[in-house]
């Protein structure tokens, strides 16, 4: 298992990121969500320099996990969290569960207690749903795997 107290945090809008950083998210999303799933799509849909983008990183700066969160009206009317990845040799480890939850974290420090949603694989809708998101319409293809949108509300008070 991992030293998760070493493990650092970063979430920065896209012209903040350095030219490695930005290197290693787009390989990454790459290796995950188009060579690992047989996807033929462009990861790079032109939302990226409107978002803000949450890492985990060891000490040495490698990346471990990734989130892309959405600002409200970008793809919906609230925000939206997408492209959430753990490096293939890091899974298992409980760091999806930690991304999503800093993921939820960032998005209610800046942008407030707005219903936030994703796109699920369907294979990780009871994972979402562990996390408060609830299933929404029907289930649909996207790319040749079945997706699934998903909504969390926050809880009154917060």
């Amino acid at each position: 298992m991992i030293d998760t107290s070493a493990l650092q945090w970063s979430c920065q809008p896209f012209a903040a990121l350095s030219v490695s950083e930005l290197y290693q998210i787009l390989h990454w999303r790459q290796s995950v969500f188009v060579v690992e799933q047989s996807c033929a799509y462009l990861d790079a849909d032109g939302l990226d320099p409107e978002c803000l983008h949450l890492s985990l990183n060891n000490p040495q700066g490698e990346l471990l996990a990734y989130a892309r969160l959405l600002p409200p009206g970008l793809s919906g009317a609230g925000p939206a969290i997408g492209r959430v990845l753990v490096v293939p040799r890091y899974r298992g480890q409980q760091l999806a569960r930690a991304l999503m939850q800093r993921a939820l974290q960032e998005i209610a420090q800046r942008f407030g207690p707005l219903p936030v949603c994703l796109s699920a694989q369907v294979y990780l809708r009871d994972f979402y749903a562990g996390l408060g998101f609830v299933a929404q319409g029907e289930v649909y293809d996207e790319d040749g795997i079945a997706h699934q949108h998903m909504r969390r509300e926050w809880p009154a008070g917060g």
